[in-house]
């Protein structure tokens, strides 16, 4: 029994065709460009725009964002290449699979939990600031006790602040009820989806429009604080640590990449929907983090996990902040949905290989859904999401997605090497510079976050690694053929 063994792209393409019946090349460029932007815009933006500018860049959080893209483009087109290839559930675990062997596919499978799972969670924290600021101006308050995790120090928008609570009961509130919602099987409809990138579009266009002529460019001095003596408190590592924290903000572009099979033109669609969205989603948020940290300074966002609003209110424009609250919560809860929908697909698929327990893999009679997943990861991500403070779940999330993008560009490479001639209807251009240029910029980036992050992340694949020899590597269908 090899821990290396890989799965034939033959018996992939199998997987393919059967989970393809059905579907027609019907996206074009634009539809590409506009499921990019449905994904990417979210949680990211809203809320860790704040802490990135506060504890890492100052006003620089800009050339973060910058930065961040540049990484996520390289991988976007390593993601772009093997979804053309094997279009089959699963992401970057189906990927490492066939390229880099069970083993492989195991740790980034167990990686995507990273991404995916506490993605959700830390959506789910950003979730409940926003809410209670809702539920604030409508007369409502909820004891402190019930909204802040215990190592966790809030800024409310009285300028109360509250340093540890018991638990964030908002956050798990809304982790229980998109996971109940996923059990029965409701489904976004496109109709839905595009009506959320509208949504969200518009409202950051609008946040940037109306607060532009407010800017204080006062606030804008110095430009890149001065570095305080701690790797990643600002100065030039502080803009490389931003850029970690805020490439959270651009996770979900790889649903791009999943939809090359759709695609009227892979060869042509593919790149520009990918680096098309990013492109767009790049510019939206730089603007967007220049108003913000133009309209309050930036050290005012220290605990502060709603700056958007914070710093609208700082405009004429106040009375619409209610509006703009209501229009980010419902950006943040397809954002949620897409999350926990994510990670039982992932573990759907590892347990269908016998590397997890069949739990995962039971669907539901009635309604055909992997219901014993969304209950597992709906008590999992409740957890993270009542008793963890954002900031860390934020970090966790990037250094995992991060490991994920790194492992992609090294299959590329592995493939073009193993596979040369077999068929693929986008190819990554200039490889392998490309790959190579993505491993250098998101390890770099890996390397900014703090070394708690690090540890923690050890921590969990040394976890995943035990749960692989203990059960994964007997029970491989793979390796019991």
């Amino acid at each position: 029994m090899s821990i290396w063994k890989t799965k034939s792209l033959t018996q992939l393409l199998g997987e393919a065709s059967e989970s393809e019946k059905g579907l027609r090349r019907t996206l074009s460029s634009r539809a590409l460009i506009a499921l990019g932007i449905g994904a990417i815009i979210g949680a990211g933006l809203f809320s860790l725009t704040g802490i990135a500018a506060a504890e890492h860049a100052g006003p620089a959080v800009t050339l973060s964002f910058i930065l961040a893209a540049v990484g996520c483009a390289f991988a976007g087109l390593c993601y772009a290449e093997f979804a053309s290839m094997i279009p089959v559930a699963g992401s970057a675990y189906t990927y490492s699979y066939a390229t880099m062997g069970e083993f492989m596919a195991w740790i980034i499978g167990w990686d995507l939990v990273l991404e995916y799972a506490l993605g959700a969670a830390t959506v789910g924290v950003s979730w409940s600031r926003y809410f209670l600021e809702l539920l604030s101006k409508l007369g409502v308050h909820l004891p402190h006790s019930l909204i802040c995790s215990p190592w966790e120090t809030l800024k409310l928008s009285d300028g109360t602040v509250i340093e540890g609570g018991i638990i964030n009961l908002p956050a798990i509130f809304i982790v229980v009820m998109l996971s109940l919602i996923l059990i029965r099987g409701t489904k976004e409809s496109a109709s839905m989806n595009n009506f959320l990138v509208i949504l969200k579009v518009s409202v950051v266009i609008l946040f940037i429009v109306l607060g532009w002529n407010y800017i204080d460019q006062a606030n804008y001095h110095p430009y890149i604080p001065a570095n305080t003596g701690v790797k990643g408190q600002f100065g030039i590592s502080g803009i490389a640590a931003g850029a970690a924290t805020v490439f959270f903000a651009f996770i979900g572009f790889d649903a791009v990449s999943t939809a090359a099979q759709e695609a009227k033109n892979p060869q042509k669609g593919m790149p520009i929907g990918i680096l098309g969205s990013l492109v767009i989603c790049t510019i939206l948020y730089v603007l967007f983090a220049h108003v913000m940290t133009g309209l309050v300074p930036y050290y005012e966002f220290v605990g502060d996990a709603k700056p958007a609003a914070t710093a609208f209110a700082k405009t004429p424009y106040g009375f619409l902040q209610t509006g703009l609250i209501v229009a980010i919560l419902a950006g943040y809860t397809s954002v949620i949905l897409v999350m926990l929908m994510g990670q039982s697909r992932v573990f759907y698929s590892m347990s269908n290989d016998g590397l997890l327990p069949r739990f995962f893999g039971e669907v539901h009679a009635k309604f055909h859904t992997p219901w014993k997943t969304n209950l597992f990861f709906m008590v999992f991500v409740s957890l993270f999401a009542g008793f963890v403070p954002v900031s860390d779940l934020g970090h966790m999330v990037s250094i995992g997605t991060l490991l994920a993008f790194v492992l992609v560009c090294i299959g590329v490479m592995v493939m073009r090497k193993k596979m040369p001639d077999a068929p693929r209807s986008f190819k990554t251009p200039l490889v392998p510079f490309v790959p190579i240029a993505g491993v250098l910029v998101c390890v770099y980036l890996m390397y900014s976050l703090p070394q708690e992050s690090w540890i923690r992340l050890v921590v969990w694949m040394i976890i995943g690694v035990v749960i692989y020899f203990m059960y994964g590597k007997k029970n491989s269908k793979v390796n019991n053929q």
